[in-house]
């Protein structure tokens, strides 16, 4: 909140950068910290259920703040507005914390018993969720320019296949939050991995910009929430998850996130913009092998 509003006095880009990358470790903290205090509040089943809810949480917010975001730019703030916003959310998140109460991420039996290696399956969820970043951020950030460059679609709908994948990914996450409860994980981890990577197919092989738009939104749909249901299986083949186990997982998905602009962008320089979405499609198809192995070593709570 406070780097947020120290924006308001910064005029130089090089001091922007600072604030703007401690507002990143804070939310990446803060991320953190609430996949762990869901992980410790509920069990099995209802934990994937609560992590997925989250994750159309950060769905809705995409639209809502983009909107008013958009809003505040047109009426003329200045540029430093638009964060103050974001940091009214950030001192309602504040206040919510203060007055809320958490369960306890350590017990005084915990602190004393031996702390045992993660299994293999943990190891593969790790890899898994930075495939799964990198082959998401590799399809999104290139598929509008594919559109534009090879199909001839202008701008405007270009655009409009992001938008429609997270319209997509919304609606799988209010149904997968209830799914997950009547199949379990361990099947629909199985299921979302093999749905995502045959989804994406279409979208390097189909020719025409109104059919891409469509399978675009199939796609966001056949994705499941596919990031929150493999970070719920990982936390089950544990008895008790630690900020440590959290916190590597969601550094796996973050990494991923971070060298894909950096990874996609060399591939396209020495290929092209249709490559690259095949290339999304071989991260998933790994990710999906990774997943299947995983299901054969799991064992919850060892």
């Amino acid at each position: 909140m406070l780097s947020l509003l120290s924006l308001n006095g910064l005029k130089d880009l090089t001091l922007i950068g600072i604030p703007l990358g401690l507002v990143g470790i804070c939310c990446g903290l803060g991320l953190a910290g609430a996949a762990l205090v869901i992980s410790r509040t509920y069990d099995s089943e209802r934990r994937a259920s609560m992590l997925v809810i989250t994750d159309g949480a950060f769905s809705v917010a995409r639209f809502v703040c983009t909107a008013i975001a958009t809003l505040l730019v047109a009426q003329g703030l200045y540029w430093a507005g638009v964060y103050q916003f974001v940091a009214f959310i950030a001192a309602t998140i504040l206040f919510l914390t203060i007055v809320s109460r958490f369960p306890a991420t350590k017990t005084q039996a915990n602190e004393k018993a031996p702390k045992k290696p993660w299994t293999l399956a943990v190891w593969l969820c790790v890899a898994a969720l930075f495939l799964y970043t990198l082959g998401q951020y590799s399809m999104l950030w290139w598929l509008p320019n594919y559109a534009e460059t090879i199909l001839g679609a202008s701008r405007e709908q270009a655009g409009r296949l992001v938008t429609l994948f997270w319209i997509g990914m919304f609606g799988a996450q209010v149904f997968v939050a209830w799914w997950v409860m009547k199949i379990g994980v361990r099947r629909l981890v199985m299921i979302a991995g093999v749905t995502t990577s045959l989804f994406s197919v279409p979208l390097w092989i189909y020719g025409d910009i109104d059919g891409l738009l469509v399978f675009a939104t199939l796609w966001g749909i056949a994705n499941l929430s596919l990031l929150k249901v493999v970070l719920s299986f990982a936390t089950q083949s544990v008895r008790l998850p630690t900020a440590r186990l959290v916190s590597s997982l969601l550094l796996g998905a973050t990494m991923g996130t971070a060298v894909s602009p950096w990874v996609t962008s060399q591939i396209v320089a020495a290929t092209n913009n249709h490559f690259i979405l095949q290339f999304s499609t071989g991260c998933y198809v790994t990710l999906t092998i990774l997943l299947i192995t995983t299901t054969r070593l799991y064992a919850p709570g060892d």
